[in-house]
C-alpha cells in the first residue's frame, strides 16, 4: 500500500469514527418519564445505537430495532431483528409489524425513543393495506435501477408504507416520541432519513405519482391503485398525533467530512470540502472531478478535495450482463477513466456503512498504477465500465477497501489527493 493510499484510508476511518454511536448517543438522551419507555428503530446503525442507549440509560429498556444482516450488536433488553438491505424481505416486514404492535396503547406518561439511521426504509417494509411484500420489493428494485434520487425514492416509499411518513409516531400517540437520527441523506432532512417514520411528511400522493411518470416505472395494478387511494396519504405537518414528537439529527455527513479534514490539517495538508450533498450520476461526477484534478496538477497546485453525498447509478436496459457495482466504485471508474494513470493523483471513495451497493466492500482507492494493475490481471477499464462492474475491477487491481460493517452510516466519503 502506498503512503498516499494509507493516508486516504485514514481519512475515511476518521470520517466513520466521528459518526459512531458510542460517540454521539449519550449527549442527546431525554429525561426519564413517569411511565414506560419503549425503544424502537431501524437502520444500519440502529443496533449499535440501541446498545449505546442501554449503556447510558439509568434503568432497564425494552423494545425492538431492525438492522441489516451482519450489523447486529448484543443488547440486554432491546430486541434486535435482522433484515435485508437494499431489497426488503419477510423478516423486515414481520419485525416492522411487531414494532407497530409494541407502540399500540401507550399513554401520555410514556416515552418512545426511536433510533433511526440510513437503510431503515428497506429494513422496515410494512406494506400499505392492499399491498404485499412482493409489491414493495418490485418497487424497490425499479427505484434502485432507474437513477431516481434518494428524495424521490423515499417519497414513493412513504406513500406505499404502513409505517413510514410519520405513521410510526402517529401510532405512538399520545406518548412522547423522541427520535435520534444518524443522517445519510443530502441536506439531512429528517423526512428522508429511513423515509421518516416518526416525522411529518409534506409530500403527497400526487408527488409520488409524478415520480412514477418521470421514470416510466412499470408498477403492478395494486401499486398504482394504492397511489390513487387517499387512505395512503402520509401524516402531514400539523397533525395532532405528532404534537409530542421531536426529532434530532445526532450525526451528519458534514461533521464526518470535517473530522477527516481535521486529520488532514494535522498532517500538514490544506483540505477543501466541496460539499456533503453532491448528487448526480456517479461516474459522471467522477469524470468531472477527474478533470478538476488534472487542471489543478497542470497548474502545479497540490490539493486535497473532500466530498460526500449520495450519487445514483442508472443501469442500462439493453440486456447486457451487469457485474457487481455500487455508487462509490462507479464514481471511481469514471474518475480513473479521465485520469488515465496521470501521475501524482490518488483517490478514495467509500460508503461509511462499509457496504457499497449490495457487496460487502466499502469502496476502493485508486492511484497512477491502478489501470495497469487491473489490466495486468486481465480486467481492462473499458470492460468494467461496460458491465458496471466496479467491484470486479478493483478486486482485480487489488484496490478494494474492506472494513466489515461499521454500524453507522453518514453516506459516501470521497477524497482526491493531488500532489504538485
Amino acid at each position: 500500500m502506498s503512503g498516499e493510499s494509507d493516508f486516504l484510508r485514514r481519512l475515511f476511518e476518521a470520517a466513520v469514527d466521528a459518526a459512531r454511536p458510542a460517540r454521539i448517543v449519550a449527549g442527546h438522551l431525554p429525561a426519564a418519564p413517569a411511565g414506560r419507555v419503549v425503544v424502537v428503530g431501524a437502520g444500519k446503525a440502529s443496533a449499535a445505537m440501541a446498545a449505546e442507549l442501554e449503556r447510558r440509560w439509568p434503568g432497564p429498556l425494552a423494545g425492538l430495532v431492525i438492522t441489516r444482516y451482519g450489523h447486529e450488536e448484543p443488547c440486554a433488553g432491546i430486541g434486535i431483528a435482522s433484515a435485508s438491505h437494499p431489497v426488503p424481505d419477510e423478516a423486515g416486514a414481520a419485525a416492522a409489524a411487531r414494532m407497530m404492535e409494541l407502540v399500540a396503547g401507550l399513554g401520555p406518561d410514556d416515552l418512545v425513543i426511536a433510533l433511526i439511521s440510513g437503510g431503515g426504509s428497506a429494513l422496515m417494509p410494512l406494506p400499505a393495506p392492499g399491498l404485499t411484500l412482493a409489491d414493495k420489493q418490485a418497487v424497490n428494485r425499479a427505484l434502485l435501477a432507474c437513477g431516481a434520487s434518494i428524495d424521490e425514492m423515499n417519497c414513493l416509499r412513504r406513500h406505499l408504507s404502513g409505517i413510514k411518513g410519520g405513521r410510526l409516531a402517529a401510532a405512538c400517540h399520545p406518548a412522547r416520541v423522541v427520535t435520534l437520527m444518524i443522517s445519510d441523506v443530502p441536506g439531512d432532512d429528517p423526512i428522508n432519513i429511513a423515509s421518516g417514520p416518526t416525522v411529518a411528511d409534506p409530500t403527497t400522493l400526487a408527488d409520488a405519482r409524478a415520480i412514477v411518470a418521470k421514470y416510466g416505472l412499470e408498477l403492478s395494478p395494486q401499486v398504482r391503485a394504492a397511489l390513487e387511494d387517499p387512505a395512503n396519504e402520509s401524516v402531514k405537518p400539523g397533525d395532532p398525533r405528532l404534537a409530542r414528537a421531536e426529532a434530532h439529527v445526532v450525526a451528519a455527513p458534514l461533521a464526518s467530512l470535517e473530522a477527516a479534514a481535521g486529520l488532514a490539517r494535522a498532517e500538514g495538508h490544506d483540505p477543501e470540502i466541496l460539499g456533503d450533498a453532491l448528487e448526480g450520476e456517479a461516474r459522471e461526477l467522477g469524470r468531472a472531478m477527474g478533470r478538476q484534478a488534472l487542471a489543478l496538477r497542470a497548474e502545479g497546485r497540490g490539493a486535497l478535495l473532500i466530498s460526500g453525498g449520495e450519487t445514483t447509478v442508472t443501469l442500462p436496459k439493453d440486456g447486457r450482463e451487469i457485474g457487481a457495482g455500487g455508487r462509490n466504485v462507479d464514481f471511481l471508474l469514471g474518475l480513473a477513466e479521465v485520469l488515465d494513470g496521470a501521475p501524482g493523483i490518488h483517490a478514495i471513495a467509500c460508503d461509511t456503512d462499509g457496504v457499497d451497493g449490495a457487496t460487502e466492500v466499502a469502496g476502493a482507492v485508486i492511484g497512477p498504477d491502478t489501470l495497469a494493475r487491473a489490466a495486468q490481471a486481465g480486467y481492462p477499464l473499458a470492460r468494467a465500465l461496460e458491465r458496471f462492474d466496479g467491484h470486479g475491477f478493483f478486486e482485480a487491481a487489488g484496490a478494494q477497501v474492506v472494513t466489515g460493517p461499521t454500524r453507522t452510516n453518514v453516506n459516501d466519503f470521497r477524497a482526491i489527493l493531488v500532489t504538485a
